[in-house]
């Protein structure tokens, strides 16, 4: 018994290995394996003279980020389109990810499979880069015998998702990237320009404009307490954005009150629509049955809104109801979207329909995105005139007022 549990607690590392096959052509590889010898012991049954083994770091490389999933699943669909077997085309993606800890995801996975296990239940082991919705369509693939083509569809889905996720990024980051500009210019300004200016007019013996003095005084608050007002506003963003990442009830409050955003509400519910339509027409283009394809869209269309409408929209489809009628009483879906699923319905092509709303919100995701870049612009350029021009009026108005002295 004991040596049964010393047997399980032996660390493996990985080796890179070199060697010659049976007809002696020069053949090479990844093995994790306990030691050296337990690599040459291996290959030795496999047929394989080995000449050449090296222990591989493990350490260093990024984190695997949804991008490195998505070109995984594009180039492992091509491959297996071009007929590549499936362990050399883990063998190839390996070698070729830029990513060392992607490389790394890949080579378990390549292990799992190589030792029988199917291939969604080798992608379940790391459900941290792979959801349920991509396990279960693999599944479906393998099981129906399609699983280049639903691959293949995987590769369109995650594509367009990160997409419309990039465009949301890059619709918020320019306006909070502008305002933190905005607000470190202003605390220089405050911390350093305006006591200089403090000097010269303290000399000038005269009674300063109120602007001037209300200036001064804000800028005497952020001399003596900088340290608080950034070492408060850091921990605060940061406290904020953590109880926002582990916290459900407060993820569920800023999904809701994301929606109801005056200018990026509209831009965040037409990409979750989006998101949400093109998860359930992937699924259920698949031959997943539909009330099986909900439990995994709500997650996907990532607000906490769509995910609750979404359990009760498989729940009243469970008990009979059509989704068209399931999806009008959760109250969240402009009338477009159900009178296209509606049309779906009726005509057996669910999932065509499907695919043409995520098209149309996707557009309109773009068209969203572009008019937000050109509303915010002269925005911005308002309220950095405001603040920065209001600051150097005010510490220029006592100047002003002595020339007219003068």
């Amino acid at each position: 018994m004991a040596s049964a549990i010393a047997a399980n607690n032996v660390k493996e590392t990985l080796y890179a290995w070199e060697g010659k096959d049976r007809s002696g052509k020069l053949v090479r590889g990844e093995l994790r394996a306990s030691g050296e010898n337990m690599v040459n012991v291996t290959l030795r049954r496999q047929g394989i003279l080995v000449t050449k083994v090296k222990k591989r770091s493990l350490r260093g490389g990024k984190k695997v980020s949804e991008k490195d999933i998505t070109l995984f699943t594009r180039q492992l669909a091509t491959m297996m389109k071009a007929g590549v077997p499936l362990l050399q085309s883990f063998d190839i993606l390996s070698k070729g990810a830029g990513n060392p800890a992607m490389a790394r995801l890949i080579q378990d996975i390549r292990g799992d499979v190589e030792t029988g296990t199917s291939l969604n239940q080798a992608f379940r082991k790391f459900p941290l880069h792979f959801d349920p919705l991509f396990c279960n369509l693999v599944g479906a693939g393998e099981q129906a015998g399609i699983l280049e083509e639903l691959l293949t569809r995987l590769a369109v889905y995650k594509e367009k998702t990160l997409a419309i996720k990039g465009k949301i990024k890059s619709a918020m980051f320019y306006p909070v990237s502008i305002l933190a500009v905005a607000f470190i210019v202003t605390a220089v300004i405050m911390i350093w320009v305006v006591p200089a200016f403090k000097t010269v007019f303290t000399s000038f013996g005269a009674d300063l404009p109120a602007p001037t003095l209300l200036v001064m005084a804000i800028s005497d608050f952020f001399v003596a307490n900088w340290y608080f007002i950034f070492g408060g506003i850091g921990g605060a963003l940061y406290l904020f954005f953590q109880s926002w990442r582990r916290s459900v009830t407060m993820q569920r409050r800023m999904d809701k009150l994301l929606l109801k955003l005056p200018i990026f509400g509209a831009v965040i519910r037409k990409a979750s629509i989006a998101r949400w339509s093109r998860t359930l027409a992937t699924m259920f283009s698949a031959g997943v049955p539909l009330v099986e394809s909900l439990d995994s869209v709500g997650g996907a269309s990532g607000n906490a809104v769509y995910q609750d409408a979404t359990r009760k929209i498989q729940a009243d489809v469970s008990t009979g109801t059509s989704l068209t009628v399931a999806m009008q009483s959760a109250n969240v879906f402009p009338m477009m979207v159900t009178q296209m699923v509606a049309i779906g319905e009726e005509s057996g092509a669910l999932d065509a329909m499907l695919g043409k709303v995520a098209d149309f919100y996707e557009e309109e995701v773009d068209e969203a995105v572009e008019s937000l870049s050109s509303l915010m612009e002269p925005l911005i350029m308002v309220i950095l005139g405001v603040l920065i021009g209001g600051l150097v009026v005010a510490m220029y108005l006592p100047i002003f007022k002595l020339g007219s002295v003068v």
